[in-house]
């Protein structure tokens, strides 16, 4: 009996997807091409995935399920041939800072192990279980920062911001304000100190005492300027512990914001970082401690264990963890340390930890279906992880890849195109075989770009620069002294391999230097920058960074909202004739607000079902099933649609619904613009990828009024983009400089960086072997550079010379 080599789909019709048949070879790399939207995501995970997850849920104990997130039934007729399946979708790090490059790969309960059993112990110290080396266990964790290696402290600075000033005049600024401030300046006063001195010119013992003393003395106060005041028995309290008090117990948000502007993080001076006990820190292995090698590059960390082991036990857990290290330096993140924090990592690279503790589990049969494992890959790094994929298959599994990257696509075996278009517009499987075959395909919008034709390149001659941003002396994280020359009024890319600095620089040193008062990248990240000098600076007007945070972490934000085209629903809407004989205003037609919301709901359109024995998951709101609003709000009609009606149109069908409305019209084209007419208007931002919530904010840019020199930072603004779209994106990104701006753009898509004015290559590696300019000037320019490993990628895109 032969077994059937294919998986056959047949009536697929989840989200856009147009009744589809399709057979998938299995024991193969399978891309899923398409534009944007344009349903491969739907047909992959949606259907293949979604099914294959039903199928061995129904296998599991009904108990059991509720430990499963489980999706809804995907609607097609029927699956063959479908073998278990493993999901790797793109997604942010845990929002945990606990969870770390070591605990999602498992590495570190290897070396946790490591140092347990066969680590060099202090004379007369008992041996530790590995619980004791981990920072997130009660046995291993510092006791004074809890394991997270950072402690939040106050300081004589940040209590006391202007030391001229008197205790009278308010130096204690982090004290209560009132009557209480008064108390404590008495209760000062009867202690005999002096009140009416500036600050700096007290006893340093005496300004400790005041500030951080834990005793809480009792005094009899008599009020020196009220004389009909009676005496009573004020308490004092210290500074530190009125600002640590009021953050444990106050009832007040505002009193708790005003109580945090005193308080700084900075890293534990127990633990120094590690987060662990002085006792699991006084353990080497390798004359190092457990923290020391989990803050080494993977690839450095690699040679330290790659030494002869002492003993049997010592032997088997290094050549364990040197085999699961290889797989991770194969993948280009070699650059990592076991103890970044997850919370720093892109979705790329999370994606690619994944494949790697995958590869190790020695699955057999699987389908392994991955969402974009090249975004955020240099295309030097992108080579290794084409073999990995061949070594899942080889392996016995299966490998279903959607992808943009069209070298991936032309290394898979077969290939599964989606569209032509996005939404409504696309939905249909154009073909499914060889990659080569889809060059006869000519409704394909990936043909082109599949097999490009060399001759067709435009050369466009690269714009002058109106002026230059100068940093010297430049630190932070790989960063090391550097020196670097940004031109203003053009289009510049800053390329490189994965960790080689790039989004350090243009995410996190420059809104700090040009920006000041911007965001941190990342709320964990307790680095600073240190620059000895930025000329320049005072050419930039204003600085804005777009970049793949969401745009909302719940479902009441989307893009109607955050472009703001929905006020101009609303209002439309508050002026028909039937809203003004309701007395309805534009808040009636808000989800946000309560009166013309669905209170079942709350606006949301949906409600978590709670099922006894059975997964949890969401459901249509069973009132308005889905609409957002009450009967009566959607009672009101402008342009023949509700407005639960309105906010279901996708982008592109909205156009001309809402072409008489200037504001939303603007709005509606700049997403169009930026590849993303196949959004629903009121569509959860919880459910954007972050690709998508960048464009959005792209797009929410594009509409303003032009106003004096701006900086843009972008961060790898094409991830999710099919090279159609990018040219899409391209084009906007050349319209703000025509504006009179600059556009500093972080990217691996050579297509763009070839289109760019002025390219800033960095590198050489990642890690400590990156963080310098290894090449700079026109794309031409830095392709003919032979120190650039990115020179080889670009010269590809550009035109061939005469």
């Amino acid at each position: 009996m032969t077994t059937d080599p294919f998986v056959r789909v047949r009536g697929a019709d989840e989200n856009n997807l147009r009744h589809v048949d399709v057979d998938v070879p299995r024991d193969a790399v399978v891309a899923f091409t398409g534009v944007s939207g344009s349903g491969k995501s739907s047909l992959a995970f949606g259907t293949i995935y979604a099914e294959a997850q039903r199928r061995y849920l129904e296998s599991v104990a009904p108990y059991a399920r509720r430990l499963f997130t489980q999706a809804t039934n995907p609607r097609v007729e029927s699956i063959s041939g479908l073998p278990p399946a493993v999901a790797l979708q793109q997604r942010r790090g845990a929002p945990s800072s606990r969870s770390s490059v070591g605990t999602v790969t498992t590495l570190s309960n290897s070396l946790r192990m490591l140092y347990s059993r066969t680590g060099s112990y202090p004379d007369g110290a008992p041996r530790l279980d590995s619980d004791s080396f981990s920072p997130n266990t009660v046995a291993g964790a510092c006791p004074q920062c809890h394991g997270l290696g950072v402690a939040h402290t106050v300081t004589e600075a940040t209590l006391v911001p202007d030391a001229t000033l008197t205790i009278r005049e308010g130096a204690i600024a982090a004290w209560p304000g009132a009557w209480q401030a008064k108390n404590l300046r008495d209760v000062l006063t009867v202690l005999g100190h002096d009140v009416d001195v500036p600050w700096c010119d007290l006893p340093q013992a005496d300004r400790d005492w005041i500030l951080f003393t834990d005793e809480q003395p009792v005094v009899q106060v008599h009020p020196q300027r009220d004389r009909v005041a009676k005496p009573y028995k004020g308490r004092f309290w210290s500074a530190r512990r009125h600002v640590l008090h009021t953050l444990a117990d106050s009832p007040s948000e505002a009193q708790r914001a005003r109580a945090l502007r005193h308080m700084v993080s900075s890293t534990c001076p127990t633990c120094g970082g590690a987060g662990l006990t002085p006792a699991a820190l006084a353990v080497t292995v390798a004359g190092r401690s457990i923290a020391e090698l989990g803050a080494l590059p993977l690839s450095e960390l690699v040679t330290v264990l790659d030494a002869p082991a002492d003993g049997e036990v010592a032997a088997t857990i290094t050549d364990d963890l040197l085999r699961r290290l290889a797989v991770l330096d194969d993948l280009g993140l070699g650059y990592l340390a076991l103890g970044r924090s997850t919370t720093t990592l892109s979705p790329g690279e999370m994606q690619r930890l994944r494949i790697a503790t995958q590869l190790r589990s020695g699955l057999f049969g699987v389908v392994y279906v991955l969402d974009e494992p090249s975004a955020g890959l240099h295309p030097a790094d992108a080579e290794p992880l084409q073999e990995v994929l061949t070594a899942l298959v080889a392996s016995g599994n299966s490998v279903f890849v959607v992808e943009h990257d069209m070298d991936v696509a032309r290394a898979a075996d077969w290939l599964v195109d989606v569209g032509p278009r996005a939404g409504e517009g696309g939905g249909r499987v154009l073909y499914s075989g060889p990659p080569a075959g889809l060059a006869d395909v000519p409704e394909s919008r990936t043909r082109e770009f599949l097999h490009p034709d060399p001759t067709g390149r435009v050369t466009r001659t690269p714009r002058t620069p109106t002026g230059w941003l100068r940093l010297r002396g430049v630190h932070r994280h790989n960063l090391d002294g550097l020196d670097v020359d940004l031109p203003l009024g053009v289009l510049t890319a800053v390329t490189g391999v994965s960790g080689s600095g790039k989004s350090t620089l243009v995410s996190q040193v420059l809104p700090e230097v040009v920006g000041p008062g911007s965001t941190p990248d990342d709320e964990d990240d307790t680095s600073a920058t240190d620059v000895r000098r930025v000329e320049g600076a005072e050419a930039v007007d204003r600085l804005v960074r777009v970049d793949q945070k969401p745009i909302g972490r719940t479902p009441r934000s989307t893009p109607a909202t955050y472009t703001g085209l929905f006020d101009a629903v609303r209002q439309a809407f508050a002026a028909t004739g039937t809203a003004r004989e309701r007395g309805y205003t534009a808040g009636r037609f808000s989800f946000n607000v309560a009166g013309g919301r669905c209170e079942t709901c709350s606006g949301e359109g949906f409600v978590a079902v709670e099922l006894l024995f059975l997964p949890g998951s969401y459901g249509p709101c069973p009132v308005c099933h889905g609409a957002r609003f009450t009967p009566e709000t959607l009672e009101v009609r402008w342009n023949g649609l509700d407005v639960g009606q309105v906010l279901a149109l996708t982008v592109d069908a909205a156009v001309e619904h809402l072409a008489a409305l200037p504001a939303a019209a603007r709005a509606l084209d700049a997403l169009q613009q930026v590849g993303l007419g196949y959004l629903r208007l009121g569509q959860p931002a919880t459910e954007l990828s972050g690709g998508e919530g960048q464009r959005i904010k792209l797009a929410t840019e594009l509409q303003r009024v032009p106003r004096g020199h701006t900086l843009y930072l972008l961060d790898e603004p094409t991830t999710g983009l099919h090279p159609a779209d990018v040219r899409l994106l391209l084009t906007q990104l050349h319209r703000l400089v025509d504006t009179g701006s600059t556009v500093v753009v972080v990217e691996h898509d050579m297509d763009v960086v070839a289109a760019a004015d002025h390219v800033l290559d960095m590198g050489p590696g990642g890690g400590d072997a990156g963080g310098r300019v290894v090449a700079t000037g026109t794309p031409a320019e830095v392709a003919a550079n032979p120190r650039s490993r990115t020179a080889p990628f670009l010269a590809r895109r550009l035109p061939v010379p005469d």
